[in-house]
Protein backbone atom coordinates (compact mmCIF):
# COMPACT_ATOMS: atom_id res chain seq x y z
CA UNK A 1 0.00 0.00 0.00
CA UNK A 2 0.93 3.22 -0.50
CA UNK A 3 2.18 5.61 2.61
CA UNK A 4 -0.12 6.14 5.42
CA UNK A 5 -1.59 9.39 4.64
CA UNK A 6 -0.37 10.17 8.42
CA UNK A 7 3.00 9.10 7.48
CA UNK A 8 2.62 11.72 4.01
CA UNK A 9 1.67 14.49 6.14
CA UNK A 10 4.52 14.23 8.43
CA UNK A 11 6.70 13.87 5.53
CA UNK A 12 5.46 17.41 4.24
CA UNK A 13 5.92 18.82 7.13
CA UNK A 14 9.43 17.99 7.01
CA UNK A 15 9.63 18.85 3.11
CA UNK A 16 7.82 22.51 3.86
CA UNK A 17 10.12 22.87 7.23
CA UNK A 18 13.04 21.91 5.04
CA UNK A 19 14.14 19.40 7.86
CA UNK A 20 17.65 18.25 7.05
CA UNK A 21 18.41 14.92 7.03
CA UNK A 22 20.39 13.89 10.23
CA UNK A 23 23.31 12.37 8.49
CA UNK A 24 24.01 16.15 6.80
CA UNK A 25 24.80 17.36 10.54
CA UNK A 26 26.95 17.59 12.64
CA UNK A 27 26.48 14.72 15.49
CA UNK A 28 25.79 17.21 18.22
CA UNK A 29 23.49 18.64 15.78
CA UNK A 30 21.96 15.31 15.14
CA UNK A 31 21.73 14.15 18.30
CA UNK A 32 19.76 17.38 19.49
CA UNK A 33 17.38 17.44 15.90
CA UNK A 34 16.78 13.86 16.91
CA UNK A 35 15.91 14.01 20.28
CA UNK A 36 13.74 17.17 19.38
CA UNK A 37 11.82 15.25 16.78
CA UNK A 38 11.11 12.12 18.67
CA UNK A 39 9.64 14.27 22.15
CA UNK A 40 7.49 16.51 19.45
CA UNK A 41 6.16 13.24 17.47
CA UNK A 42 5.68 11.33 20.94
CA UNK A 43 2.24 12.63 22.21
CA UNK A 44 1.40 13.12 25.24
CA UNK A 45 3.23 12.45 28.65
CA UNK A 46 1.79 9.20 30.10
CA UNK A 47 2.32 9.83 33.96
CA UNK A 48 3.45 6.45 35.69
CA UNK A 49 3.97 6.05 39.86
CA UNK A 50 7.87 6.56 40.20
CA UNK A 51 10.83 7.52 38.06
CA UNK A 52 13.93 6.87 39.09
CA UNK A 53 17.35 7.89 37.73
CA UNK A 54 20.23 5.45 38.98
CA UNK A 55 23.56 3.66 37.56
CA UNK A 56 24.62 0.29 37.51
CA UNK A 57 28.36 -0.99 36.79
CA UNK A 58 29.61 -1.72 33.88
CA UNK A 59 32.62 -2.84 32.29
CA UNK A 60 34.41 0.17 32.04
CA UNK A 61 32.68 3.00 34.76
CA UNK A 62 28.75 3.41 35.57
CA UNK A 63 25.83 3.20 33.16
CA UNK A 64 23.12 5.10 33.87
CA UNK A 65 19.22 3.82 33.92
CA UNK A 66 15.90 5.10 34.26
CA UNK A 67 13.30 2.92 36.34
CA UNK A 68 9.51 3.33 35.36
CA UNK A 69 7.38 1.72 37.90
CA UNK A 70 3.75 2.06 37.19
CA UNK A 71 2.35 0.20 40.57
CA UNK A 72 3.84 -0.15 44.00
CA UNK A 73 5.34 -3.85 44.87
CA UNK A 74 8.69 -5.27 45.63
CA UNK A 75 9.38 -7.26 42.61
CA UNK A 76 7.77 -6.31 38.86
CA UNK A 77 7.97 -7.99 36.68
CA UNK A 78 10.35 -6.08 34.51
CA UNK A 79 11.81 -5.40 30.23
CA UNK A 80 15.09 -3.97 29.90
CA UNK A 81 14.79 -1.18 26.78
CA UNK A 82 17.80 -0.09 24.60
CA UNK A 83 16.80 3.38 22.73
CA UNK A 84 17.50 3.40 19.22
CA UNK A 85 19.46 6.27 17.18
CA UNK A 86 21.81 3.91 15.32
CA UNK A 87 24.08 3.27 18.15
CA UNK A 88 25.45 7.16 17.39
CA UNK A 89 22.42 9.31 18.65
CA UNK A 90 20.04 9.07 21.81
CA UNK A 91 19.90 9.35 25.59
CA UNK A 92 17.58 7.81 28.33
CA UNK A 93 15.13 10.87 27.44
CA UNK A 94 15.18 9.45 23.96
CA UNK A 95 12.66 6.35 24.88
CA UNK A 96 10.98 8.33 27.56
CA UNK A 97 7.56 8.04 25.72
CA UNK A 98 7.96 4.72 24.65
CA UNK A 99 9.25 3.66 28.47
CA UNK A 100 6.34 5.25 30.17
CA UNK A 101 3.48 3.82 27.50
CA UNK A 102 4.47 -0.07 27.84
CA UNK A 103 4.89 0.37 32.03
CA UNK A 104 1.74 1.88 31.60
CA UNK A 105 -0.29 -0.36 29.54
CA UNK A 106 1.86 -3.61 30.81
CA UNK A 107 1.67 -2.99 34.28
CA UNK A 108 5.48 -3.90 34.36
CA UNK A 109 8.52 -1.97 35.23
CA UNK A 110 10.72 -0.72 32.53
CA UNK A 111 14.08 0.14 32.92
CA UNK A 112 16.16 2.17 30.19
CA UNK A 113 19.96 1.75 29.80
CA UNK A 114 22.00 4.71 28.89
CA UNK A 115 24.64 3.04 27.05
CA UNK A 116 27.87 4.70 25.35
CA UNK A 117 27.75 6.41 21.92
CA UNK A 118 29.49 5.39 18.84
CA UNK A 119 31.44 6.73 17.42
CA UNK A 120 32.96 7.81 21.00
CA UNK A 121 32.31 3.71 22.03
CA UNK A 122 32.42 2.18 18.86
CA UNK A 123 31.24 -1.78 18.93
CA UNK A 124 31.02 -3.46 21.11
CA UNK A 125 30.91 -1.69 23.86
CA UNK A 126 26.41 -0.50 23.35
CA UNK A 127 26.10 -4.29 23.28
CA UNK A 128 28.55 -5.05 26.81
CA UNK A 129 26.93 -1.97 28.87
CA UNK A 130 23.70 -3.12 28.08
CA UNK A 131 24.63 -7.00 29.14
CA UNK A 132 25.92 -4.91 32.08
CA UNK A 133 22.50 -3.61 32.80
CA UNK A 134 20.47 -6.60 32.12
CA UNK A 135 23.41 -8.65 35.00
CA UNK A 136 22.68 -6.25 37.60
CA UNK A 137 18.80 -6.57 37.36
CA UNK A 138 18.86 -10.04 37.21
CA UNK A 139 21.94 -10.41 40.26
CA UNK A 140 19.99 -7.53 42.21
CA UNK A 141 16.02 -7.71 42.27
CA UNK A 142 15.80 -6.02 45.78
CA UNK A 143 17.71 -3.01 44.28
CA UNK A 144 15.99 -3.04 41.03
CA UNK A 145 12.60 -3.89 42.09
CA UNK A 146 12.63 -6.46 39.69
CA UNK A 147 11.55 -10.34 39.65
CA UNK A 148 14.42 -12.16 37.79
CA UNK A 149 12.01 -14.53 37.09
CA UNK A 150 10.00 -12.33 35.02
CA UNK A 151 12.41 -10.23 32.98
CA UNK A 152 12.57 -9.48 29.08
CA UNK A 153 14.36 -7.26 26.71
CA UNK A 154 13.62 -5.05 24.28
CA UNK A 155 14.69 -1.73 21.57
CA UNK A 156 14.17 0.00 18.62
CA UNK A 157 16.02 0.21 15.64
CA UNK A 158 19.57 0.25 17.10
CA UNK A 159 18.04 -1.33 20.26
CA UNK A 160 16.53 -3.83 18.96
CA UNK A 161 19.84 -4.70 17.32
CA UNK A 162 21.34 -4.69 20.72
CA UNK A 163 18.39 -6.56 22.64
CA UNK A 164 19.16 -9.53 19.95
CA UNK A 165 22.94 -8.95 20.66
CA UNK A 166 22.17 -8.91 24.71
CA UNK A 167 19.61 -12.21 24.20
CA UNK A 168 22.42 -14.21 22.11
CA UNK A 169 25.14 -13.21 25.01
CA UNK A 170 23.24 -14.63 27.42
CA UNK A 171 21.69 -17.90 25.84
CA UNK A 172 25.71 -18.22 24.98
CA UNK A 173 26.75 -17.65 28.84
CA UNK A 174 23.76 -19.62 30.36
CA UNK A 175 21.54 -16.48 31.77
CA UNK A 176 20.41 -14.37 32.83
CA UNK A 177 17.10 -15.84 32.07
CA UNK A 178 14.85 -14.32 29.64
CA UNK A 179 11.09 -14.64 29.05
CA UNK A 180 11.12 -12.63 25.51
CA UNK A 181 12.57 -10.43 23.17
CA UNK A 182 11.02 -7.20 22.09
CA UNK A 183 12.87 -6.42 18.67
CA UNK A 184 11.25 -3.28 16.69
CA UNK A 185 12.56 -2.99 13.20
CA UNK A 186 16.13 -3.98 14.46
CA UNK A 187 18.65 -3.99 12.54
CA UNK A 188 19.99 -7.01 11.97
CA UNK A 189 22.43 -7.46 9.26
CA UNK A 190 25.35 -5.23 8.45
CA UNK A 191 25.63 -4.73 4.75
CA UNK A 192 22.27 -5.80 3.99
CA UNK A 193 21.81 -5.80 0.57
CA UNK A 194 17.84 -6.36 0.42
CA UNK A 195 14.90 -5.04 -1.61
CA UNK A 196 13.62 -2.90 1.31
CA UNK A 197 17.65 -1.75 1.73
CA UNK A 198 17.76 -0.52 -1.89
CA UNK A 199 13.85 0.85 -2.28
CA UNK A 200 13.62 3.15 0.84
CA UNK A 201 15.93 6.23 -0.26
CA UNK A 202 13.65 9.04 0.12
CA UNK A 203 15.99 11.84 1.64
CA UNK A 204 12.75 13.32 3.71
CA UNK A 205 12.61 9.59 5.67
CA UNK A 206 14.96 7.04 7.19
CA UNK A 207 16.86 5.81 4.08
CA UNK A 208 19.67 3.63 3.23
CA UNK A 209 21.92 6.51 3.50
CA UNK A 210 21.24 6.51 6.86
CA UNK A 211 22.14 3.14 8.03
CA UNK A 212 25.46 3.52 6.22
CA UNK A 213 26.07 6.36 8.07
CA UNK A 214 25.36 4.63 11.57
CA UNK A 215 26.93 2.04 10.60
CA UNK A 216 30.24 3.96 9.95
CA UNK A 217 29.99 5.59 13.49
CA UNK A 218 29.26 2.00 15.39
CA UNK A 219 32.28 0.17 13.31
CA UNK A 220 35.65 0.46 14.20
CA UNK A 221 36.68 -1.90 11.51
CA UNK A 222 33.89 -3.04 8.76
CA UNK A 223 35.09 -6.85 9.33
CA UNK A 224 33.42 -6.09 12.83
CA UNK A 225 30.36 -6.02 11.45
CA UNK A 226 30.71 -9.64 10.61
CA UNK A 227 30.29 -10.35 14.22
CA UNK A 228 27.00 -12.13 15.63
CA UNK A 229 26.93 -9.52 18.13
CA UNK A 230 26.66 -6.80 15.55
CA UNK A 231 24.88 -9.01 13.21
CA UNK A 232 22.85 -10.80 14.88
CA UNK A 233 21.32 -12.49 11.62
CA UNK A 234 24.52 -13.92 10.92
CA UNK A 235 24.81 -15.60 14.15
CA UNK A 236 25.29 -19.59 13.72
CA UNK A 237 22.45 -20.95 15.49
CA UNK A 238 19.66 -19.50 17.00
CA UNK A 239 18.27 -22.40 18.93
CA UNK A 240 17.11 -22.14 22.47
CA UNK A 241 16.38 -18.40 22.52
CA UNK A 242 13.46 -16.62 23.92
CA UNK A 243 9.97 -15.87 22.30
CA UNK A 244 10.36 -12.65 20.06
CA UNK A 245 7.74 -10.34 18.66
CA UNK A 246 8.95 -8.26 15.62
CA UNK A 247 7.60 -5.58 14.72
CA UNK A 248 8.83 -3.84 10.93
CA UNK A 249 7.19 -0.94 8.97
CA UNK A 250 6.62 -1.47 5.27
CA UNK A 251 8.79 1.66 3.95
CA UNK A 252 11.43 0.83 6.54
CA UNK A 253 15.29 -0.09 4.81
CA UNK A 254 15.53 -2.08 7.37
CA UNK A 255 12.05 -4.16 6.99
CA UNK A 256 13.98 -7.09 4.98
CA UNK A 257 16.46 -8.35 7.24
CA UNK A 258 14.47 -7.67 10.39
CA UNK A 259 11.90 -10.06 9.10
CA UNK A 260 14.28 -12.29 8.04
CA UNK A 261 15.74 -12.48 11.42
CA UNK A 262 12.06 -13.09 12.58
CA UNK A 263 12.09 -16.31 10.23
CA UNK A 264 15.34 -17.54 10.99
CA UNK A 265 14.36 -17.77 14.60
CA UNK A 266 11.51 -19.77 13.60
CA UNK A 267 12.88 -21.88 11.93
CA UNK A 268 14.78 -22.93 14.79
CA UNK A 269 12.05 -23.57 16.95
CA UNK A 270 11.64 -20.14 18.81
CA UNK A 271 7.88 -19.03 19.18
CA UNK A 272 7.77 -15.91 17.02
CA UNK A 273 5.21 -13.39 16.45
CA UNK A 274 6.07 -10.82 13.17
CA UNK A 275 3.68 -7.74 12.69
CA UNK A 276 4.55 -5.64 9.65
CA UNK A 277 2.54 -2.13 9.84
CA UNK A 278 1.58 -1.72 6.34
CA UNK A 279 2.14 2.14 5.06
CA UNK A 280 4.61 3.05 8.03
CA UNK A 281 8.40 3.81 8.29
CA UNK A 282 11.16 3.68 10.75
CA UNK A 283 10.65 5.19 13.76
CA UNK A 284 7.07 5.05 13.55
CA UNK A 285 6.96 2.74 17.34
CA UNK A 286 8.32 6.25 18.55
CA UNK A 287 5.86 8.34 17.14
CA UNK A 288 2.17 7.78 18.56
CA UNK A 289 1.39 11.01 19.30
CA UNK A 290 1.34 11.74 14.92
CA UNK A 291 0.91 8.32 14.05
CA UNK A 292 -2.27 6.09 15.15
CA UNK A 293 0.17 3.17 13.75
CA UNK A 294 2.81 3.54 16.67
CA UNK A 295 -0.05 3.56 19.19
CA UNK A 296 -1.32 0.30 17.70
CA UNK A 297 2.16 -1.16 17.59
CA UNK A 298 3.24 0.41 21.42
CA UNK A 299 -0.28 -1.57 22.52
CA UNK A 300 0.49 -4.89 20.84
CA UNK A 301 4.16 -5.03 22.79
CA UNK A 302 2.43 -4.05 25.67
CA UNK A 303 0.12 -6.93 25.66
CA UNK A 304 2.92 -9.08 24.73
CA UNK A 305 5.21 -8.66 27.75
CA UNK A 306 1.87 -9.49 29.86
CA UNK A 307 1.54 -12.51 27.52
CA UNK A 308 5.09 -13.29 28.42
CA UNK A 309 5.40 -12.33 31.83
CA UNK A 310 2.16 -14.21 32.85
CA UNK A 311 2.51 -17.56 31.25
CA UNK A 312 3.81 -20.22 33.16
CA UNK A 313 7.52 -20.34 34.74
Amino acid sequence: MPLHPQVEAARARRQRDRVPPLYTLSLAEARAADLASIQAGGGAVIDVREVLDETVPGPDGPVPIRRYRPVAGDRLPTLVYFFGGGWTLGNLDTSDGICRALAASAGCQVIAVGYRLAPEAKFPAAVYDCLAAVEWVAANPDAAGADPRRLAVGGDSAGGNLAAAVTLLAAERGGPPLVGQLLVYPNTEYGSQTASMRDNADPLLFNRTSVDWYWSHYLADPADGAHPLASPLRAPDLAGLPPALVITAEYDPLRDEAEAYAHRLREAGVPVTLSRYEGMVHGFFAMAGDLDSGRVAQDQAAAQLVAWFSAPA
